[in-house]
């Protein structure tokens, strides 16, 4: 996400871009394709596209939706930004190319099932399942695509909750095209921010402000209002956290259309809004947080060394700081939770130990509700069936911690037991350098 515009512009509120790809947070994120079909329902004007999933999806796409274009786009729809710069581990380069339309075929079939690494998607990259394919026209600028409709301007939209003013802000800048970090270097006194009462919802004052801040040099004023309002009216229905048009492109006949589409939404409305998290697309996720899910895990895999098992979110975090303070660093958030049975540490050592990076593997349980016999109960079950091969530091303290130390004890197996959370993080640290 971004952190901030320049000097007093800049805002917590404005972290939307960027830097959010690399933060792992609970919150679907879907296709730029599903973005657009959604807007669609909801009157927002966007381009023409179809998505394919194999070679032969293509070219029924082609002759079905596209029979009498000369020239076609076709994008690869991962969930990472920068495709345009990527490059895939075939070789091919770019995620975004503009080909005649009798090349589109070879050019998706060199994209689909190919991993391609971005700057947001770290040197692993992301497998492409689905390309979308759409009309080509070219701008006096860009390149870009929509329904044979040339761009005359582009501009930046987005909705984000806002912590200052506790509700919805809409970010709205008449330059758009590049990066929200970008703009706010450049033209940072074009950046405009209007935040909307929550329950008041948004007015037409208030959409008219948005209008104003993004200044269309032809888009009729009342049209553009309500397309703004549509927008806002998606993202208030749907649960987002996320609604970011970058850009917000006006056509030759003035009208305002999304040409593009990145949505993420509140996995607390998971229940309430079935159908959007029916359009989760796991393999562009990290397989671990996937397994963690499954188990009812709260898991985040990160770049360090020692992975950590802890009970509470509050005490995680401290156990990822004090391993910082003693020079290490931590593989993982993982939290069990407070009333985890044996099968879900079993799945958590499982998850910890899949981790190639992991060295080590601190577990800190402070009983509570959480008892330490039945977490004891699930390391020596986990030993059972996961190979460890790395050193295994445990600190037991609260609700049956004798128990549990006993358990241990009397399993066999090499442990490493800890006093308490600061000599167990000396103690991993330690672990790494045997």
């Amino acid at each position: 996400m971004v952190r901030g515009l320049l000097k007093q512009l800049t805002s917590r509120s404005l972290s939307v871009a960027g830097k959010w790809q690399q933060q792992q947070l609970r919150r679907l994120n879907i296709h730029e394709y599903q973005g657009a079909e959604l807007m669609s329902k909801y009157g927002v004007n966007v381009p023409k596209g179809v998505a394919a999933g194999s070679v032969d999806e293509v070219k029924k796409a082609i002759q079905d939706a596209f029979p009498k274009e000369s020239e076609l786009v076709v994008k690869s729809q991962v969930l990472a930004g920068g495709r345009g710069l990527g490059t895939f581990k075939n070789g091919l380069k770019g995620g975004v190319h503009i080909v005649p339309t009798n090349q589109v075929e070879d050019i998706a079939g060199k994209m689909l099932g190919q991993i391609l690494v971005t700057k947001q998607t770290g040197p692993l990259g992301k497998i492409v399942s689905k390309v979308g394919i759409a009309i080509c026209f070219k701008l006096s600028v860009h390149v870009y695509l929509c329904q044979k409709l040339s761009l005359v301007n582009e501009m930046y939209f987005s909705i984000i909750l806002d912590r200052k003013s506790a509700g919805p802000l809409i970010i709205a800048c008449a330059k758009g095209g590049t990066s929200i970090e970008d703009l706010a270097e450049k033209f940072p006194d074009q950046i405009i921010k209007v935040p909307i009462d929550v329950f008041t919802g948004i007015t037409d004052e208030d959409a008219a402000k948005v209008v104003d801040g993004l200044a269309p040099k032809g888009a009729d004023r009342n049209s553009s209002i309500d397309q703004v309002k549509k927008l806002y009216k998606l993202f208030s229905e749907t649960d987002c956290t996320l609604l970011e048009i970058n850009p917000l492109a006006e056509t030759a006949d003035n009208q305002l259309v999304a040409a593009d589409a990145k949505l993420n939404f509140d996995d607390n409305a998971a229940y309430r809004q079935k159908e959007i998290f029916a359009l989760r697309d796991p393999s562009q996720e990290d397989p671990r947080e996937v397994a963690a899910a499954k188990a009812d895990l709260n898991y985040i895999g990160l770049d360090g060394e020692i992975g950590c098992m802890v009970n509470g979110a509050g005490l995680a975090m401290a156990t990822m700081d004090i391993i910082k303070l003693h020079g290490g660093t931590p593989a993982n958030f993982l939290d069990v939770g407070g009333n985890a049975s044996e099968n879900q540490v079993v799945e958590a050592f499982k998850i910890l130990t899949s981790d190639e990076k992991v060295k080590a593997i601190l577990v800190n349980i402070f009983g509570g509700i959480m008892k330490c016999d039945v977490i004891a109960s699930g390391i020596v079950n986990a030993a059972k069936l996961v190979k460890l091969e790395v050193p295994v530091i445990v600190r037991l303290e609260g609700t049956n911690v004798d128990q549990g130390k006993r358990i241990l004890k009397e399993s066999g197996m090499a442990l490493i037991t800890a006093e308490d959370l600061d000599d167990a993080a000396d103690k991993a640290v330690k672990a790494l350098k045997k």
